[in-house]
């Protein structure tokens, strides 16, 4: 399997982590850099460019910033090779939505990397509301963590989660949310946003935003932000006649005062399972889900249709 990577940050290190130990010695990934005396990554080979690897590429990784997605993407489109690609989709709707289009018409196999689909609590909750018909009457949603610790050793001012002209903010880093509310309860009817940056990280991205999400008979509240020291992930559903908490960062589901659910998986597994996803969808030849117009979707939603 040959695998090309953009992006040699954390996250396109887990990516290269996870399909190693997956494929084993038969997966060769390589990198296109700039130069050839750029960062290196055990296992990657670096490349200056595609052609100078000399193989047939299985897929395409795009984990760089996310500001330069849509410029990546343009690139790789008439390539017509698979694309994995790490969220969110793009910073801004424009111009995304007429390349989003031209993969679509192309048929270009593209899959966007929410990684929260395969947390056990998740899919523990996908599966109780597919086979339950109680009412719900609320849904609220909190994310929120300390943006300085969440890459030790690193200067979070650098990072291009604090800048918003690299494509950074709480609600594009955080989009987790959003997507995995679109996939267990499907899309809202109508949706508002506030975003501010008036915490005393003093960042130039939006360090909180809050959605209300409008459904047929309830309303969804979702709270992100980068300043909560400590971390707390939480997805409660309030019914008529009881209240699930999930407790992602824990993971435990609780009815009511009743624990339901726990699990115990390391920090790599839902990235494990993911890939595992895609290259079972790319054997098999069948389709993904949240492509690039799933995404697409998602994101008007994260940005407020802006």
């Amino acid at each position: 399997m040959n695998v090309l990577i953009f992006g040699l940050g954390s996250i396109g290190q887990k990516h290269i982590r996870v399909l190693l130990e997956i494929g084993g010695g038969g997966t060769n990934i390589y990198a296109l850099r700039s130069g050839l005396s750029d960062k290196i990554v055990p296992g990657v080979t670096n490349i200056t460019s595609m052609e100078e690897a000399g193989v047939m590429f299985d897929f395409i990784i795009v984990a760089n910033p996310t500001s330069t997605h849509y410029y990546t993407l343009e690139k790789l489109l008439g390539y017509q090779i698979p694309v994995f690609i790490e969220k969110p989709l793009f910073h801004a709707l424009q111009p995304g939505h007429t390349l989003v289009e031209e993969f679509v018409k192309r048929g270009i196999k593209t899959y966007i990397a929410c990684n929260l689909r395969f947390h056990p609590c998740i899919i523990f909750l996908k599966n109780m509301l597919a086979s339950g018909d109680h009412r719900i009457n609320e849904v609220n949603v909190y994310a929120g963590s300390y943006l300085p610790e969440w890459r030790p050793g690193v200067n979070f001012r650098e990072v291009y989660s604090a800048n918003a002209e690299m494509g950074g903010g709480v609600h594009l880093d955080l989009i987790h949310e959003l997507d995995y509310i679109v996939w267990l309860l499907g899309k809202p009817l109508s949706a508002k946003a506030t975003f501010t940056r008036k915490s005393s990280l003093n960042l130039n991205a939006v360090d909180y935003a809050n959605y209300l999400l409008e459904y047929e008979g309830y309303t969804v509240n979702v709270v992100l932000n980068y300043y909560r020291r400590k971390a707390k992930r939480t997805f409660e559903i309030v019914f008529e006649d009881k209240t699930i908490i999930a407790d992602i960062q824990g993971q435990k589901v609780w009815d009511d005062d009743n624990l339901v659910f726990s699990a115990n998986v390391d920090a790599l597994y839902t990235y494990r399972e993911q890939m595992k996803y895609f290259l079972s969808c790319l054997k098999d030849d069948s389709s993904l889900m949240n492509d690039i117009q799933s995404a697409f979707d998602v994101l008007k939603i994260c940005l407020n249709n802006e």
